[in-house]
């Protein structure tokens, strides 16, 4: 019998692995940077995280809370059970009582998931929650993984991992904006009149992400080496799109969605490991 689920198993990671890939090359090649006993955890976190941003974001014909809720509660069940139908959340679940991952965490991102359902524009506290759960509470989760039986060392890392999910999810929507404005009618960043947004409204946000980009290099220093040069390699993709939109006009990422082509991420996958120096 254990065989048998072994194999359900890899199918399942599998599964992970081709949503990964298929959602995100930049991602791709961070984690086949990651030393290979993270690599799957890491796969089984992205495809979990993947399945619920595609409900929210894309599944348009569909009742979305009622899917959303349903993976809420497969995945309760499924990590209480130690197996899940879905291989997607099989895959979460293996990871999940391995790593022994705070399940707070993962209601944090599924409630922030929900948030999109129902809201549209965000208050200064509502986008604060946003952020911890969306983007920061993944982060964690990843740290779970990357800190496993390393005393202390979670704790030490936390701020610094909280301020790498920041600065990536306000980077997303500052790319995004087109797409969350013109299309499903939401604006993340607060006190702000998207149909009149500005350089200098631009320049706030962009001075916002600059420190915690700077934060979150001085944890990334401090990881274990084993995982140093995938997650580096996240933060020098995200530095790159971050330069570019710094020199676009406000008005051009209203209308666009801004993108790195996969020739220069492959550009600066090479660039960040010939020249691996920990820099911003």
């Amino acid at each position: 019998m254990k065989e048998q689920k072994d194999i359900f198993d890899l199918v399942s990671l599998e599964c992970s692995k081709q949503t990964t890939k298929a959602y995100s090359t930049s991602f791709s090649l961070a984690i086949k940077l990651l030393n290979k006993e993270y690599r799957n955890a890491i796969y089984s976190i992205y495809g979990f995280v993947r399945l619920a941003d595609e409900i929210v974001d894309t599944f348009h014909n569909y009742d979305k809370k009622k899917l959303l809720n349903q993976l809420r509660n497969s995945t309760k069940d499924a990590i209480k059970e130690k197996i899940s139908l879905n291989p997607i959340i099989n895959s979460f679940q293996n990871t999940v009582n391995r790593y022994n991952i705070d399940w707070m965490l993962i209601d944090s991102f599924l409630k922030s998931m929900e948030y999109d359902l129902e809201h549209k524009n965000c208050t200064p506290d509502s986008y604060k929650e946003y952020i911890r759960g969306s983007a920061e509470a993944v982060g964690l989760m990843c740290l779970y993984v990357f800190t496993t039986n390393k005393t202390g060392k979670y704790n030490d890392l936390k701020p610094y991992a909280e301020s790498l999910g920041s600065a990536f999810q306000k980077i997303n929507f500052l790319r995004d904006l087109s797409d969350d404005y013109n299309h499903l009618r939401r604006v993340y960043f607060p006190n702000i009149d998207i149909s009149k947004f500005d350089n200098v409204q631009k320049k706030s946000i962009e001075e916002d992400i600059e420190k915690e980009f700077i934060h979150a290099l001085v944890g990334i220093k401090l990881l274990d080496k084993k995982a140093q040069k995938g997650v580096y390699l996240a933060f020098r993709y995200y530095v790159s799109l971050f330069n570019k939109i710094k020199n676009l006009d406000a008005s051009y990422i209203l209308k666009n969605r801004v993108r790195i082509s996969n020739f220069n991420k492959i550009m600066i996958l090479m660039f960040s490991q010939f020249s691996f120096k920990l820099k911003y």
